[in-house]
């Protein structure tokens, strides 16, 4: 049976959100996963964890200026002794909250030529810059056993993200060669970039490092639209798929209300 993992910035959200890992574990979750979780004392999240039985999957170093639209530091020109920085913290939470993975965002690259610059020196720029910053997180990363995590999004969530394509993402990875470096398949932005989901997963299986779930076209729960998720999850465990399946949707309602696709999993 697949192993689903509560995303709880987006799920749980009708409590604050160190009340969301005790919603989680009432309703079955054994992991759960998050955007960042540096508004808060990485003791105090741990401790959360330990009082409700659960596993930190997965959470992304710190991205910039989030509010201010900034969506990761990995292949921003300029920022790159931020980035480190970022790495640094990151470890630390990781360490506290006993989490394998971490996820770097790459950042946001113009959508034009700006300041002088074409977009394609730019980006040439970014790419050489983001290798770099990639390779010196994996290998920080490996000196306490994480694995760095490398994600394509879809250009409709997230106009100007640096990387967009499975295809692309795994280019990265070997170009990189580093054996703690995978990449994140979210079903969601591989059926809105790539389509054909199942084969862009056997095509890519041994690089992906970790995966998530999401209703398309509108990002709610894996029970309706264009995906067929319970097909896929038989798929994934008919070819031994072990790790955690991601569900970073945003419900339609309330997120307990919603949760009748993952009751019939759990029964099975």
């Amino acid at each position: 049976m697949p192993r689903f993992a509560a995303n709880l910035s987006m799920m749980f959200n009708e409590v604050p959100f160190m009340e969301r890992f005790a919603k989680a574990a009432a309703n079955g979750f054994a992991g759960v996963e998050f955007l960042f979780p540096y508004d808060f004392e990485p003791d105090a999240i741990a401790a959360e964890l330990k009082r409700h039985g659960l596993e930190q999957v997965l959470f992304n170093l710190p991205p910039g200026d989030w509010a201010a639209g900034e969506r990761g530091l990995a292949a921003l020109p300029g920022r790159e002794a931020e980035f480190r920085e970022s790495v640094d913290t990151a470890i630390r939470y990781a360490r506290a909250l006993n989490c394998p993975r971490l996820h770097a965002m790459a950042g946001l690259v113009p959508e034009a030529a700006t300041d002088g610059v074409s977009r394609e020196t730019f980006f040439t720029t970014a790419r050489d810059i983001y290798l770099e910053n990639l390779r010196f997180a994996a290998r920080k990363l490996a000196e306490h056993n994480l694995t760095l995590l490398i994600e394509p999004i879809n250009t409709r969530d997230m106009p100007g993200y640096f990387l967009n394509h499975q295809a692309d993402g795994h280019a990265i990875l070997e170009e990189l060669n580093e054996p703690n470096v995978k990449v994140q398949m979210d079903f969601y932005h591989t059926q809105i970039m790539d389509g054909d989901i199942w084969q862009t997963y056997q095509r890519y299986r041994d690089g992906v490092g970790h995966i998530q779930i999401a209703g398309v076209p509108e990002r709610h729960e894996p029970d309706t639209g264009e995906v067929n998720y319970p097909w896929l999850f038989e798929q994934l465990d008919e070819n031994g798929y072990d790790g955690w399946l991601g569900c970073e949707y945003r419900p339609r309602r309330e997120t307990e209300t919603g949760l009748a696709w993952y009751r019939a999993w759990q029964q099975r």
